[in-house]
């Protein structure tokens, strides 16, 4: 859960600036045969990787000015790349894909960062402490240190997460004043969008029965097993012929609880039992008792007392988490499309760098 939380909290956290190149000449890491090369050769390197060096850095794009750097690219990537490789392994080309990717979303993180900037955005740190003090409650830690200890097995340090956050909460309120106070959800679309998901609101069917068991174990031996099948087989016969199955319940079934509730399962949904007795209940009719059902702990007679359809809730229970709804897709895509005209009116210059991107 820890990790789902960090995920979720930092998806919008943008990366922390790093040093770059001044100019747009490609950092050259020379190789141990080439260490005797002289200053004026290693400056004057070109971006494509040397034939006795290789390219660690360079100038991938420039937004308003401000430098985007190769090893952004690549730390953007990282995470990305590995995810691929898990599922097949990936050729120049897929791996060039990622990165031109990663390129797209840390330009749209710098032109982000800008506006920020330009708009004056601040974080309160008390803003922030809030913001850890919720993240130590939703993932019930009960102190500082185990904070700082989810956040080292993640490779993490307190500072970088607290540095995050800072930016993800900037981030926040940037789409708050850009985006989110310029929407409005309409009752009419509530609705609407209730109408249209009735399904999905609508509670599962549930199930009445009860059962007659038998019991056997893992350690049971042929000779019990077979005398156990043989008893239900009897009983089961009795069930199908008409006679009354509570009282059958409380005298042949070895629950316990039988011999007072007439082997009374209450009611239940999908998921809530073996998966051997569900599919066997699922597919009965009101009244009808089952064939023998075997699981793990014994034999079962089963019979369907009800099934119950499940009904759809109220509209005005749900009002809250369907603005909710509807508020976060048009907060997207109004953001996507807010993204895009601060795109079009930034200058924007993406660089060549064959072989690298």
């Amino acid at each position: 859960m820890m990790q789902r939380q960090f995920a979720i909290l930092l998806v919008c956290a943008f990366l922390i600036p790093v040093g770059g190149c001044a100019s747009n000449k490609a950092v050259v890491e020379k190789e141990p045969a080439a260490a005797t090369l002289k200053a004026d050769q290693t400056k004057s390197a070109p971006v494509a990787p040397a034939p006795r060096g290789r390219v660690t850095n360079a100038i991938a794009a420039i937004v308003n000015d401000e430098v985007v750097t190769l090893n952004e690219i690549n730390r953007e990537s990282q995470s990305f790349i590995r995810e691929a490789e898990k599922k097949a392994p990936l050729d120049d080309n897929a791996r060039s894909q990622i990165r031109r990717s990663a390129l797209e979303r840390v330009v749209e993180k710098k032109l982000v960062e800008q506006k920020i900037k330009e708009l004056n955005i601040k974080v309160t740190d008390e803003e922030i402490r809030q913001a850890i003090e919720d993240v130590k409650k939703q993932n019930n830690m009960p102190s500082q240190e185990a904070l700082v200890a989810a956040l080292v097995a993640q490779g993490l340090s307190f500072d970088q997460y607290r540095a995050q956050l800072q930016e993800q909460l900037e981030k926040l309120k940037l789409v708050s004043m850009e985006v989110r106070a310029k929407i409005h959800v309409s009752e009419t679309e509530m609705r609407e969008f209730y109408d249209a998901n009735r399904a999905k609101y609508t509670e599962d069917e549930s199930f009445r029965a009860r059962h007659i068991f038998f019991k056997t174990n893992e350690k049971s031996g042929a000779e019990e097993i077979k005398r156990s099948m043989t008893n239900a087989l009897t009983v089961l016969a009795e069930a199908k012929s008409g006679r009354d199955f509570i009282e059958l319940a409380k005298t042949y079934s070895e629950d316990p609880a039988a011999r007072k509730d007439g082997g009374d399962l209450g009611i239940f949904k999908k998921g809530d039992m073996q998966p051997e007795l569900e599919s066997a209940i699922i597919a009965m009719k009101p009244g009808e008792v089952s064939e023998l059902v075997y699981t793990s702990v014994g034999f079962h007679i089963v019979k369907m007392e009800e099934r119950i359809s499940g009904k759809l809730k109220p509209f005005e229970g749900l009002k809250a988490s369907i603005e909710e709804a509807i508020y976060s897709k048009k907060s997207e895509e109004r953001f996507s499309q807010w993204a895009k005209e601060l795109r079009a009116k930034a200058s924007i210059e993406i660089k060549e760098l064959k072989g690298l991107l």
